[in-house]
């Protein structure tokens, strides 16, 4: 943790403090006794929802507009881009405005730019587990995206911006509203009656503890100054092999070794896939159930000494009750 003096703490602004990622971060830069600032469309909102992580400044502004994202990056010495269209919905046309005007307010202010990548720059057929400077061949138009976006950040670095990538696997946590864990391997809200794996039972899944990777991201705030102009870190997380052992934590951490395990419904995604855009963007992204991509975190470690890495069933067991899927005072053993 930081023990800067309080008159001379550092500033990050979040673009996205209401999603997963951006939630956690938050709290983990406050944590380290950061100053955050989040750009929010409802000032009022948006700070009830962050209340109970601390004292954060919210200020008024749309990531889509460069104006709001200059004026609310003044003084603060890094950026935090944690935003996505929700659900993919005309996902390019909007997050590449967004990312370009996120690198504008850097320049502008010579903060350090932090981005959130992910395995869709890479092919399952690639060795693995994948290094941070291997060869990118995206299978899916998002994956597509994700390298040009990544693009964008390199090319920005040789005109003076400094950037920070920090790729990592599948979400999960208590706070994690837009990943495949809350959205499909169990239902927030409900006491847990099956869990759903989507994946081919023995191939292996990366997994990214929000609050793990959200640590990583600060340590990292910390010494971005000692950092090159551009640089990419993958960070492993949990990496079950085979890829069922999630149904498995679930079950553990519910206390019914019998809980049902579901297969997911590929058959009646792909005959809906044409009618409903979650089901097509589902389904462009199924390879990566059925085929293992790893991230190689060597050079993540050789910078903080080690991985950020709440035990697994830990892990569950917190998101599940951050969800509401699990009572307060269980505990799994």
């Amino acid at each position: 943790m930081s023990t800067t003096a309080p008159n001379t703490r550092p500033t990050a602004l979040i673009i996205g403090a209401g999603g997963g990622l951006g939630h956690e971060v938050t709290r983990a830069l406050l944590g380290h006794g950061w100053r955050v600032r989040a750009l929010v469309r409802d000032p009022v909102k948006a700070g009830a929802g962050l209340a109970s992580l601390g004292d954060v400044e919210c200020v008024a502004g749309d990531a889509a507009r460069l104006a709001d994202v200059v004026a609310a990056v003044q003084g603060a010495s890094v950026i935090v881009h944690a935003v996505n269209p929700p659900r993919y919905r005309n996902w390019r046309g909007l997050a590449i405005p967004m990312l370009r005007n996120a690198i504008e307010a850097a320049r502008a202010s010579g903060a350090r730019l932090m981005f959130p990548g992910n395995v869709y720059n890479f092919d399952p057929q690639a060795l693995s587990p994948i290094a941070e400077d291997d060869v990118q061949r995206p299978r899916t138009r998002k994956g597509a995206v994700r390298v040009e976006m990544e693009a964008m950040l390199r090319a920005a670095s040789r005109e003076g911006v400094r950037a920070i990538v920090i790729r990592a696997g599948d979400f999960f946590g208590g706070h994690a509203p837009s990943s495949n864990f809350s959205n499909i391997v169990v239902r927030p809200g409900r006491p847990l009656r099956s869990v759903v794996y989507p994946g081919t039972p023995s191939v292996g899944h990366a997994w990214a503890y929000l609050p793990d990777l959200a640590e990583t991201f600060a340590e990292i705030a910390d010494r971005e100054r000692g950092l090159p102009a551009f640089e990419t870190f993958h960070f492993a997380g949990h990496w079950l092999a085979p890829g069922i052992e999630m149904a498995h934590a679930v079950r553990r951490a519910s206390g019914n070794p019998r809980l049902p395990i579901r297969r997911f419904p590929w058959f009646a995604v792909t005959l809906l896939s044409p009618f409903v855009l979650l089901f097509r963007e589902l389904l462009e992204m199924k390879y990566l159930w059925q085929q293992p991509l790893a991230l190689d975190n060597r050079k993540l470690v050789g910078l903080l000494g080690r991985e950020p890495r709440t035990p697994f069933d830990q892990a569950i067991g917190d998101s599940l009750r951050g969800m509401g899927c699990l009572a307060p005072a269980f505990r799994s053993s």
